[in-house]
């Protein structure tokens, strides 16, 4: 983002530009740095430099002196051409991004970062792609993964059926980390897939030598050649770079914030490792898809109106009532321990249940499963039809259920199909005693 306003008007006075050499003093104190672009989230008194020792700093104009020491160089990136080596003999594959880049060409003397949205950067990025398979890269969104959204998971759907549609051997999605396991057990319900679909991002940006990106993503086109066809989650295995971990994407789970081992299976291993561009199998005797099993099928019709609410000590019970009287159509609750919640906020599950609301009922405790069957508050809750979904974690639950409740109204069915295991999201074999009977 380019300067506006009086930030540019304070650099026009000065005849400095972006990528200038310049000197501010304010309060006695010199910073002596490159000028660089300013992010749209700095403060809007702030312009940016890169200091020699090449850390960049915000400066707070007000009450500052700018001087311009020299002309410098200005923010560009050179694209070599692209050989793509088309090949009859290499698997064709298609990389969708969301909009969390897991390649970038960086300009280290500005700092300047051209994103890799289009097959020919991506190639220019990672130019050892083209030694694995013929790759076809397109941006679906350019947004933060945060800001993801029910209705992108339906566009991402069909986009990924369309690319296999078109003959694609695998389907890489690029996607930022902090939602990744959302999207992948939203695409896991929404898409029967021959061929495999794999997600995969980066904790540490490409401009970092701790980068993560190249990586991940290389083990991800390993992954997409690969016999395993489910939607999975690639990304580090441990901290350093020797190999990564294939995660169902109904199992799996960010659980740091900055590791880049930071995604985990829960309740089970990791599908596969990946290490040196090839695909080990953790476990044969654990079940998984494999390429050409199932008929490629898209069915993606989702309900937006579906919450997850997390119990805590002395949590209102009117924040279940808000849901139901805004017409939600299911409701999500991560319970504590075995599947409880406090007295209180039963009376108002109960009420949601009694007009026809689905209520779903998961741990927060992660590891292991659900049993209502054990403590009185938890069998309150079974009277009242609540659903007990075993060992499902919170996050699938919730994506599970806006599915279901997007493919039927009826409540026998929305309880079946909760209850059954569709895409290895559950283990029903030592909770059967325990699901709810009509």
């Amino acid at each position: 983002m380019v300067y506006e306003g009086y930030l540019k008007d304070f650099l026009d006075i000065s005849n400095i530009t972006v990528g200038d050499i310049v000197k501010i003093t304010k309060a006695n104190v010199e910073h002596t740095g490159m000028l660089l672009e300013k992010p749209d989230y700095t403060n809007k008194d702030t312009i940016i430099i890169k200091l020699n020792s090449g850390y960049n700093i915000g400066v707070n104009i007000k009450d500052a002196k700018i001087e311009k020491i020299s002309e410098g160089s200005k923010p560009q990136i050179e694209l070599d051409p692209v050989d793509k080596q088309i090949s009859k003999d290499k698997q064709n594959l298609s990389i969708l991004s969301t909009g969390g880049t897991v390649a970038s060409v960086i300009d280290y003397k500005t700092g300047a970062v051209h994103p890799a949205f289009t097959a020919d950067d991506l190639l220019r990025a990672t130019p050892e792609l083209v030694d694995h398979a013929n790759i076809t890269a397109k941006a679906i969104f350019n947004i933060l993964s945060e800001n993801m959204k029910p209705e992108y998971w339906k566009k991402t759907a069909e986009e990924v059926y369309n690319e296999i549609n078109n003959g694609a051997d695998g389907v890489v999605i690029a996607h930022g980390t902090d939602t990744m396991h959302y999207t992948a057990s939203a695409l896991s319900f929404m898409i029967d897939t021959p061929v495999p679909i794999v997600l995969t991002g980066a904790q540490r940006s490409s401009d970092r030598p701790s980068s993560d990106a190249f990586t991940n993503l290389m083990a991800s086109v390993t992954a997409a050649k690969s016999d395993v066809a489910e939607v999975t989650i690639c990304m580090h295995g441990t901290e350093d770079d020797s190999y990564c971990d294939l995660h169902r994407g109904t199992r799996a789970r960010k659980m740091h914030t900055s590791r880049r081992d930071t995604f985990t299976s829960i309740n089970m291993n990791p599908i596969a490792k990946i290490e040196d561009n090839t695909v080990t199998i953790n476990d044969i005797e654990v079940p998984y898809t494999k390429r050409n099993e199932e008929t490629l099928a898209l069915n993606n019709d989702i309900s937006e109106k579906v919450a997850l609410i997390k119990m805590y000590p002395g949590i209102a019970p009117e924040l279940i009532d808000i849901y139901v009287d805004k017409g939600y159509e299911g409701l999500v609750i991560e319970g504590t321990g075995l599947g409880h919640c406090s007295d209180e906020v039963i009376e108002s599950i109960s009420r949601a249940t009694s007009e026809k609301i689905p209520v779903v009922m998961t741990s927060q405790c992660i590891f292991g499963r659900t049993n209502m069957n054990v403590y009185s508050s938890g069998r309150r809750l079974l009277q009242n039809n609540v659903i007990s979904v075993s060992d499902m974690l919170p996050e699938t639950a919730y994506t599970k259920l806006s599915w279901v409740t997007g493919q039927t109204e009826n409540l026998n069915e929305i309880q079946k199909l909760m209850q059954t295991n569709l895409k290895g999201e559950m283990d029903t074999t030592l909770s059967q005693n325990y699901f709810i009977k009509n």
